[in-house]
C-alpha cells in the first residue's frame, strides 16, 4: 500500500490540474453561446460534470454512481455535502439544477459567472437572519427559471462521520416553495475529502431518497430530513469500507 500511495497522490494531482484546465476551456468555448441562451450554460456545466467523472475513473480509479429516482420536476433538493464531487454528481444527474451557494463563489473565475447564469442563488452566510430574508427573495425572483433548487442543509461541507446541525433555512424554503423535497445521501467524502489532494479509488455514491411531500411543520420536516439523509449516508459509508 505504501508503494501505491505516492503514485495515487501524483495521479490525483494530475487529475486536479487537468480538471481546472477543462473548466477554463469549456468556459471559453461556451461563453458566447451561454450569453445568448442560458441553456448553453447548462450544457457547459453538464459537459464538465461528464468530463470530471470520466477522468476521475481513468486517472484515480474512483468510480461514481447515482442511485435512486432522479427528480425531473420542479422541486427542492436537500443534499449531504462532503466535497466538490457531490456537486458534480447531483448537478450532472438532474435536468436543470441550480444551487444555493455561498456568496464568495460569485468571484471564482469561470465557475462564478456560470453559476449565476444557470440560476444559482448566492447567500452571505455571515449575516444569518438578513441572509435568509435575501435568500428567500432571490429564490422568489428566480422562480421564472424552472428547475431543481439544490441546497445543503448543513450549510457547508461535512466529513463522513462528523455531526453538524441542519439549519432552518432549508425548512423555510420548503415552506416557501410548497414543493416536494428530495433528500440526497452521499459517501463521496471517503474518497474525495474536503481538503487535500489525494483521491482514493473505490465507488463514490450519491443516492436520491424518497420524496418528502409538502405540508410538514418546520420542526417535523427538519427532523425527518436529517434522519433520512444521515441514516442513508451512514449506510453508504459502511458499504464502502
Amino acid at each position: 500500500m505504501r508503494r501505491i500511495l505516492p503514485l495515487q497522490w501524483l495521479l490525483s494531482l494530475v487529475f486536479i490540474l487537468q480538471m481546472y484546465v477543462a473548466m477554463l476551456v469549456l468556459g471559453i468555448v461556451f461563453l458566447i453561446p451561454a450569453l445568448i441562451d442560458r441553456r448553453h450554460a447548462h450544457t457547459a456545466c453538464r459537459s464538465f460534470c461528464v468530463w470530471v467523472r470520466l477522468t476521475l475513473r481513468l486517472l484515480c480509479g474512483l468510480q461514481t454512481e447515482v442511485r435512486g429516482p432522479v427528480p425531473s420536476h420542479e422541486c427542492l433538493i436537500a443534499a449531504k455535502h462532503q466535497s466538490f464531487l457531490d456537486i458534480i454528481l447531483i448537478f450532472g444527474a438532474v435536468p436543470r439544477g441550480k444551487f444555493i451557494m455561498k456568496k464568495e463563489l460569485v468571484w471564482a473565475p469561470v465557475l462564478g459567472w456560470y453559476a449565476l447564469r444557470i440560476g444559482c442563488v448566492p447567500v452571505d452566510r455571515g449575516k444569518r437572519g438578513a441572509a435568509i430574508v435575501k435568500m428567500k427573495a432571490d429564490v422568489a425572483s428566480g422562480a421564472s427559471m424552472p428547475g431543481q433548487l439544490i441546497i445543503y442543509p448543513q450549510g457547508t461541507r461535512v466529513a463522513p462521520g462528523v455531526k453538524a446541525p441542519y439549519k432552518v433555512g432549508t425548512a423555510l424554503l420548503y415552506q416557501q416553495l410548497d414543493q416536494d423535497c428530495v433528500p440526497v445521501a452521499a459517501n463521496v467524502g471517503l474518497f474525495w475529502p474536503k481538503r487535500g489532494i489525494l483521491r482514493k479509488p473505490g465507488l463514490a455514491v450519491v443516492e436520491f431518497l424518497p420524496v418528502i411531500a409538502p405540508g410538514l411543520e418546520n420542526g417535523a420536516f427538519l427532523e425527518k430530513l436529517e434522519s433520512d439523509i444521515e441514516t442513508e449516508s451512514d449506510r453508504l459509508a459502511l458499504q464502502a469500507t
